[in-house]
């Protein structure tokens, strides 16, 4: 298996290198001053001056590299697939960085009642000892090199990204597969993490926004979807090293990771990366569980004079549903909302549909479109915070707003174009850094096994019309309600009442 060099080594190395450069440069500075006559300031005042060293003096055993072009066209993602099935993505790309990641296959969905809470322990359990180095080394290695690590999970995806200059991706990929394949899981890393991850876990179900959408995936799914990501303390005990390999076995497999890299040469991160990733088993590993949208109702009292709500539909297809996800997202921009000081966000501002609530009714402190789309399904809705009294109101806007969507003649061409622009900025800004592009791969590549260059988004949010937003907002009000609230909830409508204001739709 391919090893990094220690990070000191490394150090000591680009000191010697930096020794014999200053070396050169003094010497060739010596030559160049011997050889001068003087010039000008030497002639007037009689006496002897060093020249500096012209621009083009080429220094001894330094090869300046060719410039780049004036325009470099984006490079084709290239993609090779292991004989096990795991998959190698990248891209090149113009700067001196490079990202690199692993993406798996797996998240909350694939968690049984015994192993909830498993792919949040593993994610903050990223980095931590493997069975080549311990925690120590592994963070020695990453900042030596100057670069930055970090791990993710979602319902559906685990990922493992790394970034640094492009001349360390032999070190990156190595350290990286190594923390991916290898973890130690040592009880008392274990342990630990368990104890950090609690603390977190009570600091986020305080969050109204991150714990309403978790509420309306239990509410709203039968199945899998329903599955926690935000997992209970009861829970989290029950995990162990035991049960963390389980899960790893049964969902860490070959058919079901991709690797993927922005800003690499295709051949040289696939001779480093296929020996370290070929012998992986090949296994189908765990099936992923079927979830069912039924709708439904969360609500719970916290004290607080505010009230948070959220009012969800589904967005049936998920992401795999290309025209619809398009068309929602561009829905969501059309919508658009925020705060007292969320100005110039995409989507925000003065021509948003919700934004001007925020304006015209003082006791909306936020209001906001939203989506959280999976493979095959998502949910999309408005959240809302506002004072507790003026809750029915707010519910009465909301529905207002959404159900005007479904309405032909409530939006006109000027809209659709102003969010359709909106929505492809936002696209192509979340394209910007080589750590989305990588990510993007990966998604891509899981899903559909290839990766479809973001001009065919960009043409299918082009196509979207009147009709399609009309036809799509009506298809999703039509599902059935799911609503979540948070905080003072005495005001909160009975949920029949506020499923009754779409019913008609």
């Amino acid at each position: 298996m391919y090893r990094a060099a220690s990070g000191l080594g490394a150090l000591k190395q680009r000191g010697a290198d930096t020794q014999m450069l200053n070396i050169a440069i003094r010497s060739a500075s010596t030559s160049v001053a011997q050889r001068s006559s003087g010039g000008f300031l030497s002639w007037l005042t009689g006496a002897p001056s060093n020249a500096l060293l012209p621009p083009d003096f080429a220094l001894p055993g330094v090869t300046i590299p060719d410039p780049l072009p004036d325009h470099v066209e984006p490079d084709k993602t290239k993609i090779t697939a292991l004989s096990n099935g795991v998959k190698i993505a990248s891209e090149t790309s113009p700067g001196s960085s490079c990202s690199v990641g692993v993406y798996v296959n797996s998240g909350s969905v694939y968690e049984a009642p015994e192993t909830l809470g498993a792919t949040q322990l593993l994610k903050k359990l990223a980095f931590t000892t493997t069975r080549n180095r311990s925690q120590l080394r592994v963070v020695r290695e990453i900042c030596a090199i100057g670069g930055n690590a970090k791990a993710s999970a979602n319902r559906e995806l685990t990922s493992y990204s790394y970034g640094a200059l492009k001349t360390y991706m032999p070190e990156m990929v190595e350290v990286l597969v190594d923390c991916v394949r290898n973890p130690a899981l040592l009880d008392w890393e274990v342990k630990e993490e368990i104890t950090k991850l609690k603390a977190e876990l009570a600091q986020a179900s305080t969050n109204p926004e991150s714990f309403l959408l978790d509420a309306l995936h239990s509410a709203g799914y039968s199945g899998a979807l329903a599955n926690p990501l935000i997992a209970s303390e009861a829970s989290i005990s029950r995990l162990n090293t035991d049960v963390l390999e389980e899960f790893l076995a049964e969902n860490y497999t070959s058919p079901r990771i991709v690797l993927a890299a922005s800003g690499v040469d295709h051949d040289e991160l696939v001779s480093i990366a296929e020996p370290l990733l070929s012998d992986i088993p090949n296994a189908t590993g765990t099936v992923k569980p079927k979830s069912v949208y039924v709708g439904g109702e969360y609500r719970r009292a916290a004290d607080s004079s505010n009230t948070d709500i959220a009012l969800a539909f589904e967005l049936p297809g998920g992401w795999l549903k290309e025209k619809d996800y398009v068309t929602a997202s561009v829905l969501q921009t059309l919508l658009g909302g925020g705060g007292l000081f969320s100005w110039g966000r995409p989507g925000k501002g003065l021509h948003s549909r919700l934004n001007h609530l925020v304006n015209e009714f003082d006791q909306i402190k936020s209001i906001s479109a939203f989506k959280d789309v999976h493979s095959t399904t998502g949910i999309f809705g408005i959240h809302t915070s506002t004072d507790a009294a003026f809750a029915p109101k707010a519910i009465d806007l909301a529905a207002r707003e959404l159900t005007s969507l479904a309405t032909p003649s409530q939006v006109d061409q000027t809209q659709l174009d102003r969010a359709k622009a909106a929505a492809k900025s936002a696209i192509l800004a979340s394209l910007e850094s080589k750590a989305s592009a990588t990510e993007d791969m990966g998604r891509q590549v899981l899903a559909f096994g290839e990766r479809k260059p973001v001009e065919h988004l960009l043409k299918i949010v082009d196509g979207v019309t009147l009709k399609d937003v009309s036809t799509l907002a009506e298809k999703i009000i039509s599902s059935p309600l799911t609503m979540a609230s948070h905080g003072n909830v005495l005001n909160v409508p009975a949920y029949e009442t506020v499923r009754g204001k779409f019913s008609s739709k």
